[in-house]
């Protein structure tokens, strides 16, 4: 699903949570759910970083901490199979039991410690992650969209090295858009079938990015491993659920970014739970409350009706989130897709093995997603019975990663090389310059996937914006943007400032404008709306009211106008920070 994902693509120094000391310990008298099934009553032992012992007749070693589980389940460490990872997603998914994240684009600079860090049994404050890397795409498709280039694909005999040059990168497996619908912006048939085949050559899973069924279809036919999405577009049909069992297809159907495309509120609901109160970051809530423009070409209820029609067949379903996007958070919104698959029709313990077993089975993720002798002690306590009440898995008693007990409470976002900024941000008397050499560029929803256009120059002392807003998009808009820190670089500390201040004025645009701030916490801006008009006027929108904002961490400001279609066209000047 489409979301403003990757607009920063800033690999944050966040203040990381403690890490609890290495630790023997024992759950004694717990429920487990294994990844697979349920031991009605075991006791699970840990040591040095490891399971070592699992069942009725297990015991504690000698000295070694003893947890009582009685009316308490043991889980594997939740594994969200489709995420967008930066900043401080790591931390704040493992805050929540997500123990380990697949990462389905990102900068190919951040997967060069991937490695490293999972495969040791070490102290750590942030979930593991395997990444696809950059995904094949075509010229101009979606993941070229996102302020950074990226290699794409035009034909068949690019597939080999395309997949040799993203396995040499770090890609731990190939992911592939395709989205015919958008014609010559995506890959065709055939080169989507030539990448799918180079990557089982080289020893890679290839998961295809899809939403529309007859998508589904050629993706299946053409080899794919699993689905990324499930399609929302037209109602599926038996012979399509067949198809993907016979060829053992997975799909990780992402209801929870479908479910806000949708506008059903879901994202809201989940930040209000009181289960999640302490353990949410005040980014996290604001991200959680965003939503999409509401659209009808993605429709929810066909999502879910694939999703049971896809259980029937047997086909492995496996559950991810999409985090990232307008209504989601990294960790917590897999409760939230758990709870989604029961609702379309899984059982409990079938949405638990969805976000335990199935995408360690499916991913070749050896030591995780289960509890027995020899694994990661990566493991979740819960209240209650989730095989019963898929929510009960909201009710954490206590994380452990590595063996060792996960500090809950959410570290502060705040940036520690965060570097200051107030003022002048840019007068455009000279040009598009901001401060420190940044400069002022266009944006539009194409950074989400969206077809709109936009474009600005400099004339006369200010910063002209113009292009046309093209539908069908769920939030579409066009405008300039200020870029203030790209990987590697500090975000800035804007607490300093009480306001972001800027003069406008609107040419055919429409009555609504949209000032949107970036922090690290989230690839989702904050956002106010502004009204437009003929004539120059001031317009002042104090900081506070960008809810969820990090100050002490801003990455990018931008200035957009909101019509629903057509050309548009304004001028800004002297925007400052007061």
């Amino acid at each position: 699903m489409h979301g403003l994902k990757a607009v920063i693509l800033v690999v944050a120094c966040l203040v990381a949570p403690a890490v609890g000391r290495a630790q023997s310990f024992a759950v004694t008298g717990v429920r487990v759910f294994d990844g697979e099934r349920v031991i009605p009553r075991a006791t699970v032992v840990v040591q040095d970083g490891r399971i070592s012992a699992v069942g009725p007749t297990a015991r504690a070693p000698a000295g070694a901490r003893v947890v009582d589980g009685a009316g308490r389940t043991l889980l594997p460490g939740l594994i969200d199979a489709h995420t967008h990872t930066f900043g401080a997603a790591r931390s704040d998914a493992l805050r929540f039991g997500v123990t380990t994240e697949l990462d389905m684009f990102t900068h190919p600079s951040v997967l060069g410690s991937l490695r490293r860090e999972r495969d040791a049994v070490a102290p750590t404050a942030q979930s593991d992650l395997f990444s696809a890397g950059v995904l094949a795409t075509a010229p101009g498709g979606h993941g070229t969209e996102y302020g950074f280039p990226i290699p794409t694909l035009t034909s068949p005999a690019e597939a080999d090295a395309f997949v040799a040059a993203r396995i040499a990168e770090g890609s731990d497996y190939i992911k592939v858009v395709y989205a015919p619908r958008l014609g010559a912006r995506s890959l065709d048939r055939a080169t989507m079938a030539a990448v799918i085949a180079a990557a089982h050559a080289r020893g890679r899973l290839a998961v295809v990015h899809v939403q529309e069924l007859e998508a589904a279809r050629a993706a299946i036919e053409a080899g794919a491993d699993g689905l990324a999405h499930v399609f929302s577009d037209v109602a599926g049909d038996p012979a399509l659920y067949r198809l993907a069992a016979a060829r053992k297809v997975f799909v990780v159907p992402t209801l929870t970014v479908m479910a806000g495309v949708a506008g059903l509120g879901e994202g809201a609901r989940l930040a209000a739970d009181p289960r999640f109160a302490a353990t949410l970051s005040a980014e996290q809530t604001g991200t959680l409350k965003q939503a999409f423009r509401p659209q009808t070409f993605y429709k929810y209820p066909v999502a879910a009706t694939a999703v049971a029609g896809l259980r029937a067949a047997k086909v492995d379903i496996l559950a991810g989130t999409d985090a990232g996007n307008p209504g989601t958070t990294h960790g917590a919104s897999l409760h939230q897709e758990m709870a989604l698959l029961v609702r379309a029709g899984l059982t409990p313990t079938e949405a638990l093995r969805a976000a335990t077993g199935a995408p360690a089975r499916r991913f070749r993720l050896e030591g995780r997603g289960r509890i027995a002798p020899g694994a990661r002690a990566d493991l979740v306590l819960v209240d209650g019975d989730p095989t019963r009440d898929i929510e009960a898995t909201r009710a954490i008693v206590e994380v452990w990663k590595n063996g060792r007990t996960v500090e809950r409470r959410p570290a502060s976002a705040q940036a520690a090389t965060a570097v200051p900024l107030k003022g002048l941000l840019g007068d455009f008397q000279a040009g598009l310059d901001g401060p420190d050499g940044v400069t002022w560029a266009a944006t539009s929803d194409r950074l989400a996937g969206g077809q709109s256009d936009a474009r600005v120059s400099h004339a006369a002392g200010v910063l002209k914006a113009e292009g046309e807003i093209k539908p069908p998009f769920p939030f579409a808009w066009g405008g300039a943007m200020l870029f203030l820190a790209g990987p590697g670089q500090p975000p800035r500390d804007i607490r300093g400032a009480a306001a972001l201040v800027f003069r406008v004025r609107g040419q055919g645009s429409g009555p609504q404008g949209r000032a949107m701030l970036f922090d690290t916490s989230s690839p989702q801006p904050k956002q106010q709306p502004f009204s437009f008009s003929a004539d120059w006027q001031d317009v002042r929108i104090p900081i506070a009211s960008f809810v969820g904002l990090n100050p002490a961490a801003l990455v990018g400001v931008v200035i957009a106008t909101d019509p629903t279609k057509g050309p548009y066209a304004f001028e800004i000047d002297d925007v400052r920070l007061e």
